[in-house]
């Protein structure tokens, strides 16, 4: 709170931007420490002249400064010790398209045992980091408090947890913060323990011992985002190679996992859905940007992965010790992998402008791009099980939202939306209108808005839907709205379900219920009218035991009360409305319903 009362007022002070980076990190692991060196080269993209650079350091007490300097005269004209905040003079202004190289070095130590919040970041065997631990350029917003109540107690207004899509400040900035734009030119030398591994984005350019001490120097040929992890640890490295054919050329790609001894349960697993991801997102949406893919272990202090350029930490909680049931389970390692790949487009090819909507553009297109992987591997009643946990993550995060649910479309960094919702909605939207349709709506996206120089300013998912509405028919534009602009929520229901025998064919009997509803961002709900087409599904019990599906089609929903008279070849299990969850559903345990013998009109 205090930091947000003194410094809020230079939020959206003009700052150089940094372009190019060059690291130099040694950890220790053993000591749980490490130093580094940074230069950041930073250019005036702005129209006027800047005099003064404000500069943010890492003010947790772990931290230690030997110096912070720049490449030209410049005085500390003011510094809030407290928050770690310095303003810095220059003694000529730094004119527009003009270039100043910052410089700084840090020490991280590792104290004792800390009672409780101890960082686990820098550990004997599993380090994983990234740059937020070094100083950034200016205000950040990012720990502000949040809570209205937390603010109310301290005496600041509410806040909205992001801009909206229309504020000049945001479109000109991504999710990344606005340290940069178009992305940096990166190079770093790390060094560790003579029997660990280090890993940042890049490629290897060298490796050597020195001193009793292992270096490893990465250098990224292409720009990418000022966004790079650190990682260190006793690995060992499953290899492979693949080759991306696409309609007029084919790509060749490394492919590597670091993993700890021990744990290659589902190692498999994860190459072959690097080398799916790979090919599905190259020829759905364009070529990838780099040549290698490194999946990297860590230790499960945290339970996720996190996509990188060419890099994906991954942490053994969700992937690298899971015992999956292939009959049983949604393997998790293989969908991560495919959603965490998917981030090198969305999130590393298109990013979004940091406003209301960003993480539609990030994570739910993600979340689409991994269902299109696994759609092509599983069968529909096995992605039903993962649309039905989505779903159910969707429905237990609205009914805790503190602040208001907002569509799709301009959700707030909120994960039940972009993740939960964000999967089911947009399967139902390829499952309407055409996965090859979707897919060609994306592909143009990418080609217009990869390039912030063309277009001055970052995406939003309000570009995203204009693609969407070009490729969608006259008769689905509903959907659009539906799906992204409203929130549109259904009660569908199968109220009775029988069967009877007609010679060599079985003919079901359905009583389902529908309604549908909007809601407002405080949950107030209105009932809509039905004009939907909606799926009808009729299972079987298959050879493996497992209710199969023998009957899945879309029919027009009008009224609250339908029935449906089905033939099907094979003896009835369930049956019932929306069996695979692709709606909005308020309760869909109800969907299906076992189906009973109608003895008295069995043939």
């Amino acid at each position: 709170a205090r930091y947000e009362k003194t410094l809020k007022m230079y939020e959206y002070l003009a700052q150089p931007k940094v372009k190019d980076v060059s690291m130099k990190v040694d950890l220790m692991p053993k000591q749980r420490d490490y130093l580094a060196e940074g230069i950041y080269v930073m250019k005036n993209e702005h129209n006027e002249p800047i005099r003064d650079i404000h500069i943010q350091l890492n003010p947790q007490p772990n931290f230690s400064y030997e110096y912070v300097r720049f490449d030209q005269k410049a005085i500390l004209k003011e510094e809030f010790e407290d928050f770690g905040y310095m303003i810095y003079e220059l003694q000529a202004p730094l004119n527009p398209g003009d270039s100043i190289s910052f410089e700084f070095k840090t020490k991280f130590e590792t104290r004792g045992f800390e009672e409780s919040g101890g960082s686990t970041n820098v550990v004997y065997n599993g380090t994983f980091f990234n740059n937020f631990d070094f100083p950034g350029i200016g205000y950040n917003s990012g720990v502000e408090l949040s809570s209205d109540d937390d603010r109310e107690e301290n005496g600041l207004e509410p806040k909205d947890r992001q801009l909206p899509q229309d504020d000049s400040r945001g479109l000109a900035m991504n999710i990344f913060g606005d340290d940069a734009l178009g992305g940096i030119n990166f190079e770093i030398v790390m060094s560790t323990d003579v029997d660990q591994i280090a890993i940042a984005p890049g490629y290897l350019q060298r490796e050597w011992v020195e001193d009793g001490r292992k270096y490893f120097h990465y250098k990224m040929d292409v720009p990418m985002e000022p966004f790079f992890n650190m990682v260190s640890a006793k690995y060992e490295v499953m290899r492979d190679k693949m080759t991306v054919e696409m309609d007029s050329s084919s790509q060749e790609i490394d492919l590597e996992i670091y993993y700890h001894d021990g744990h290659e349960y589902n190692l498999e697993s994860m190459m072959k859905s690097m080398k799916k991801s790979f090919n599905y997102f190259a020829n759905a949406f364009s070529p990838y940007q780099y040549r290698q893919m490194r999946i990297l272990e860590f230790p499960r202090y945290s339970t996720f992965a996190q996509s990188f350029a060419n890099t994906v930490p991954f942490s053994e909680g969700i992937g690298f010790v899971l015992k999956i049931d292939d009959e049983d389970d949604v393997d998790v390692a293989y969908y991560v992998t495919a959603h965490e790949l998917a981030h090198q487009w969305w999130g590393h090819q298109i990013i979004g402008a940091n406003v209301q909507g960003s993480t539609m553009l990030i994570e739910t297109l993600a979340q689409y791009s991994a269902l299109m992987v696994m759609k092509a591997e599983y069968p529909q009643e096995h992605m039903q099980r993962f649309l039905k946990q989505e779903l159910d993550r969707y429905l237990s995060g609205r009914s805790t939202e503190q602040k208001k649910e907002l569509p799709l479309q301009y959700v707030e960094n909120q994960a039940y939306i972009h993740y939960g919702k964000g999967a089911v909605n947009m399967y139902a939207f390829q499952d309407y209108i055409g996965e090859e349709n979707v897919n060609a709506a994306l592909k143009r996206f990418i080609a217009d808005w990869r390039d912030y120089d063309n277009n001055g300013r970052y995406p939003t998912s309000t570009d995203l839907l204009g693609y969407f509405r070009e490729v969608t028919p006259d008769s689905m534009q509903y959907l659009v709205a539906d799906l992204f602009e409203k929130i549109t929520l259904f009660e569908n229901k199968t109220d009775m379900a029988t069967y009877q025998e007609v010679g060599d064919k079985y003919k079901v009997n359905l009583e389902v219920s529908a309604k549908k509803f909007e809601a407002d961002s405080i949950g107030n709900e209105i009932e809509v009218a039905l004009d939907d087409w909606v799926d009808i599904g009729v299972y079987t019990n298959g050879s493996n035991g497992k209710d199969s599906l023998i009957y899945l089609q879309k029919h027009q929903i009008l009224d609250s009360q339908s029935t449906f008279e089905l033939e099907v070849g094979a003896v009835p299990s369930k049956a019932g409305i929306d069996p695979i969850n692709k709606l909005i559903d308020r309760n869909p345990d109800d969907n299906v319903k076992s189906v009973s013998l109608d003895d008295e009109l069995s043939a």
